[in-house]
């Protein structure tokens, strides 16, 4: 298995960005004969607020997953900034994750580059920026994960200059989503309910869902999740319980990958009852 951290500049971000890869092209059989394919789908995992590019490799069993599926998993940060594009402070995280990072990565590692063996995917807050960029490109991204998503529009619209019970203030949030004043979330370009309802006649990414029933945001992905069913979308809704912890993501992590087409790519193990 082939880990690394990769730093390149990004024009979106206006400096070095650093972002975790794991790609199986070493892999190899018993008798050491060269057993990688010669392309790899690729998924996009996001972490959460307060995290980094290192949370996943570190909190999860990601990259035994990766080599297993033949999968290459390309990791970045956030910094707090929910993937999305802000001009008040000139960072595009949203063009970054969903434009000059796929570029990037396609044209440095051999991934496949349509949108069948392009995947998305993240918790919490990474959960957020999956389906918000993920519903605004689905010509990039096939499949999506959401996993405890941060589905958080009411927090936003409801917030507080001083509010100990969030980790964002008001001024935040309107910084952070370009917004005049937190109310005007609704309906805005990063909404992610008036996202799916500009795209329910449209090319439609699959979704995967799943949070634990003790989870603070457990009412709000059950309700998501049925309202994309009822919009067209392929939803697959898991549901079991769980916190807003690595013991839930990891199971996450496990049960996402095998579910995503060509999983197991050219030379990987077939599914059996991994993640069922």
């Amino acid at each position: 298995m082939a880990q690394m951290e990769v730093n390149f500049y990004s024009n979106s971000l206006m400096r070095t960005a650093t972002v975790n890869v794991i790609i199986p092209t070493d892999k190899r059989t018993n008798l050491g004969q060269l057993a990688a394919p010669a392309k790899f789908p690729v998924l996009y995992l996001l972490h959460g607020i307060l995290g980094n590019y290192t949370d996943w490799i570190s909190g999860t069993t990601v990259q035994s997953l990766a080599d297993t599926y033949n999968l290459c998993v390309v990791m970045p940060s956030g910094d707090n900034k929910f993937y999305v594009d802000s001009t008040k402070t000139g960072d595009l995280y949203g063009t970054f994750i969903s434009e000059e990072l796929p570029d990037f990565i396609e044209r440095t590692f051999p991934v496949y580059t349509d949108r069948e063996h392009t995947f998305l995917a993240g918790l919490s807050m990474g959960g957020f920026g999956t389906i918000v960029n993920g519903l605004k490109h689905p010509e990039k991204f096939g499949y999506l994960g959401l996993f405890s998503a941060a589905l958080i529009k009411n927090n936003i619209i409801n917030s507080r200059n001083k509010d100990v019970q969030d980790l964002l203030t008001k001024k935040n949030y309107e910084t952070m989503f370009d917004l005049k004043n937190a109310k005007d979330y609704e309906g805005s370009v990063n909404d992610y309910d008036a996202l799916a309802e500009k795209l329910k006649n449209g090319e439609k990414p699959k979704i995967w869902m799943a949070c634990g029933t003790d989870d603070s945001l457990y009412p709000a992905n059950e309700e998501y999740a049925k309202k994309l069913k009822e919009l067209g979308y392929s939803v697959k809704w898991s549901k079991w319980k769980g916190k807003h912890d690595w013991i839930f993501w990891q199971e996450c992590i496990v049960r996402f990958i095998p579910w995503l087409p060509l999983a197991q790519g050219e030379a990987g193990r077939s599914s059996g009852n991994v993640g069922v």
